[in-house]
């Protein structure tokens, strides 16, 4: 396989206009433009801070204004996309010295692998490893991963998507390539009012102590949902949804959240839980926001510095950023997101030096 190039220029490539794919994914709403980011720290007090990150002043973003609480866009960005086309929702393992990130690949309308020694270049062309089932009706296009490891094996919950709706699924693997279904049946629907006709964008830990699988979850309209769930498991297939869904609503008093909250990542951190999560201020612009909570629940803290990753002016995230994924390597945080510009989505790179985040 050969590497992504990231800093190479990606001529624009038009979205996959089938019905399915509009249902179910971002399709733009216009052409509006995202307000300019006027505000910018130096180009050396950026790189006098963060140089040590990727050891390279040519691979720091200058673009401050883009990022807040210590984030910086890694300047190779996007670092997936390009010749596969719309690329997104990604979930990321490290395991030894290789991430493994797999992905919402749309113009297969399946999840796909790729694999990275630095998280910065990939290999490709993406892997196929769970493709469509239209047969069971609600599979029509499978994408939004999140994938687990235990000792038993990888566990995978997906969003399968038809007919306007949107539902999660579960599979299992040994080698987190070849993927065995756990059942022909969603293991989440939207049965909830407020879940409308979507359940999708799964995020799921396994809690030793309790001994239960927890799951966040994004619910409501199919063009982007509207807040987040909360659901636990003893063994992946049935799930228990939290009595006061949702756990986490848009901030009516914000300026950049205030329309939606959707597509969490949740990591225990200490004594916290740490959630990364996407703010809409409309259905069509989007900027990542990070929370956090003493039991993952309930008293959800929103950052002071929120957004943390905003859109750049006229580059390839343009219009939103989307769908953050953040593993901390020991040094430091490494956040891939879908950055879009037009009916274009790529996957981009943005670092943290340090563990705190400053709350």
């Amino acid at each position: 396989m050969t590497p992504f190039h990231s800093d190479e220029y990606y001529g624009p490539v038009k979205r996959r206009l089938d019905t399915e794919s509009e249902a179910g994914g971002r399709m733009p709403r216009g052409k509006k433009h995202f307000l300019a980011l006027t505000s910018a720290i130096s180009l050396l007090s950026t790189l006098a801070a963060t140089a040590f990150i990727s050891g390279s002043a040519a691979d720091i973003s200058p673009a401050a204004a883009e990022t807040a609480a210590g984030w910086v866009k890694y300047a190779g960005n996007p670092v997936i996309g390009g010749e596969y086309g719309t690329c997104f929702d990604v979930s990321v393992l490290k395991e030894g010295d290789t991430y493994r990130l797999w992905l919402s690949w749309r113009p297969k309308q399946s999840l796909a692998l790729v694999e990275s020694r630095d998280g910065m270049h990939w290999t490709g062309p993406p892997k196929i490893v769970l493709g469509p089932r239209p047969e069971t009706g609600w599979e029509d296009d499978i994408n939004r991963p999140i994938v687990l490891k235990r000792a038993d094996g990888y566990h995978l919950w997906y969003t399968g998507q038809a007919k306007g709706h949107s539902w999660i699924g579960y599979a299992r693997s040994a080698d987190g390539i070849v993927w065995t279904r756990m059942s022909d049946k969603p293991v989440l629907s939207p049965d909830a009012a407020w879940e409308h006709v979507a359940v999708m964008c799964p995020h799921v830990i396994w809690d030793e102590p309790s001994k239960l699988f927890r799951m966040w979850y994004s619910g409501g309209e199919q063009y982007e949902p509207d807040a987040l769930g909360y659901a636990t498991s003893p063994d992946g297939l049935i799930w228990a949804k939290h009595t006061a869904n949702p756990v986490f609503r848009p901030d009516p008093a914000s300026s950049w959240d205030q329309h939606k909250v959707t597509a969490a990542q949740v990591i225990k951190c200490g004594d916290w839980y740490v959630m990364f999560y996407i703010g809409f201020r409309d259905s069509d612009h989007a900027q990542i926001g990070v929370a956090r909570s003493k039991d993952g629940i309930t008293n959800w803290q929103r950052h002071p510095a929120n957004p943390i990753i905003r859109p750049g002016q006229d580059k390839w995230d343009h219009d939103a950023c989307y769908k953050p994924f953040a593993i901390f390597d020991g040094r430091q945080w490494l956040l891939w997101y879908n950055g879009r510009r037009g009916g274009f989505e790529q996957i981009g790179l943005a670092l943290h030096p340090g563990e705190s985040l400053g709350f």
